[in-house]
């Protein structure tokens, strides 16, 4: 079977690593446990929050691999271990990631009532400019020059 690539476009130059981020997320988006919300907070500020009832501080760790942030519960066993009538509360390990944008930094995580909350930041980068120096057809550098390209339009 042929894959359709998003990014099969030659004005697309250098975007297969989003490719490649496209299909880990998409490897990773069939399980729902455990249910999260992700909220802005400020205007440069996020924040996860998973529902991880049951679990404690020691047997939930936040790791960040390769921009992805990866949550994971496992809770230990029992001693001694129970024997349940019924047991309606998911005791279950897991693995939540999310896929972090150039540049996002996660600054702290905190437990508490069965909520553990990841907070993320993303720092406003400066503007640059690069001129580019245009040599001409025989090598020899020529002098630098900016081109700009709305007076040309409005001159038109």
């Amino acid at each position: 079977m042929t894959r359709l690539s998003l990014f099969n476009s030659p004005f697309l130059l250098g975007f297969d690593q989003f490719e490649r981020a496209l299909d880990r997320v998409a490897k990773g988006a069939g399980d729902g446990y455990p249910p999260y919300n992700i909220e802005q907070v400020g205007e440069n500020g996020l924040r996860i929050t998973l529902a991880v009832a049951g679990f404690s501080r020691d047997e939930l760790s936040v790791a960040i691999e390769d921009r992805q942030l990866v949550i994971l519960g496992k809770q230990r066993e029992e001693d001694p271990p129970r024997v349940y009538v019924h047991r309606g509360i998911a005791a279950r390990q897991f693995q939540r990631s999310f896929l972090l944008a150039e540049g996002i930094e996660v600054t702290g995580a905190e437990l508490g009532n069965g909520l553990l909350s990841v907070e993320l930041a993303r720092p406003v980068p400066e503007r640059q400019r690069h001129v580019v120096d245009i040599r001409d057809g025989e090598g020899a550098r020529a002098a630098s020059r900016t081109i700009d390209v709305a007076a040309r339009k409005a001159a038109s």
